[in-house]
């Protein structure tokens, strides 16, 4: 199972891209309290939703705003969701989820982003089975291993990983992330970013001019309005990422 990009390049990318972001956690709010209900409390999605926008600096009145909309209290527009699977250069798998108001503007605009760097928009389930929902808690290099791990495993966290760099990740049920998070935040070990997300069982490795071909598609998509969150099984060489 890859550990996906370093701590910082995502931190990066959530600075760069701020008001972007912005956007897309407002209406992934917006969607878990039209399915879940308003309150955080009972629905985890719309916590998670909540503790996402909370961890970039929103304020606590965007947030109800956009519960409020959703719940019917504030009128607003109703988003969609959508997911779309294909391949990338280098038969590396990519699967992105959307969130729209306009289904036909949305899959042209995710089957361009393809077509341009060399990929193919697959069917419904072409490399979905590929792919484990989890929840995943990252800690930095320095957090006490013993500590995280045995907080971690009282708190029902399904593993504890370590990387070579001294990294650490605690692995969660997408249903169990929330619990885990606040057991292991009320015990002083905060993660640097902690996320539900899908993670390929196995990766498949790119280098050169597929790997900066790869990196392309997945920037240009992260980068698209409808788009919430883009996932793939790519294991870039180092000049790729640069």
């Amino acid at each position: 199972m890859g550990r996906g990009p370093s701590i910082e390049a995502r931190k990066n990318a959530v600075d760069a891209q701020r008001g972007k972001i912005f956007t897309k956690i407002i209406r992934e709010i917006g969607v878990a309290a039209r399915q879940g209900g308003g309150d955080p409390g009972a629905n985890p999605r719309l916590r998670a939703a909540i503790d996402k926008g909370l961890s970039v600096n929103m304020t606590k009145d965007v947030i109800e705003r956009a519960v409020k909309k959703a719940t019917g209290e504030l009128e607003g527009v109703e988003y969609e969701e959508i997911r779309y699977e294909g391949y990338a250069p280098g038969g590396v798998a990519v699967i992105v989820d959307c969130l729209t108001d306009n289904r036909v503007r949305t899959v042209a605009d995710v089957r361009h982003a393809f077509s341009k760097f060399g990929g193919n928009l697959g069917t419904e389930g072409s490399v979905a089975f590929m792919f484990r929902k989890l929840g995943v808690l990252s800690f930095e290099a320095g957090a006490d291993e013993d500590q995280l791990t045995e907080a971690a495993i009282e708190a029902g966290a399904d593993d504890v990983v370590v990387y070579d760099d001294g990294a650490i990740d605690v692995i969660t049920a997408p249903d169990a992330f929330g619990d885990v998070k606040a057991a292991l935040e009320a015990a002083g070990l905060a993660p640097a970013i902690a996320e539900v997300t899908m993670r390929a069982d196995n990766d498949v490795a790119v280098a050169g001019d597929t790997a900066q071909q790869v990196a392309k598609l997945l920037g240009w998509l992260e980068d698209m309005d409808d788009v919430q969150s883009v996932y793939s099984n790519a294991d870039l060489d180092e000049a790729a990422l640069a």
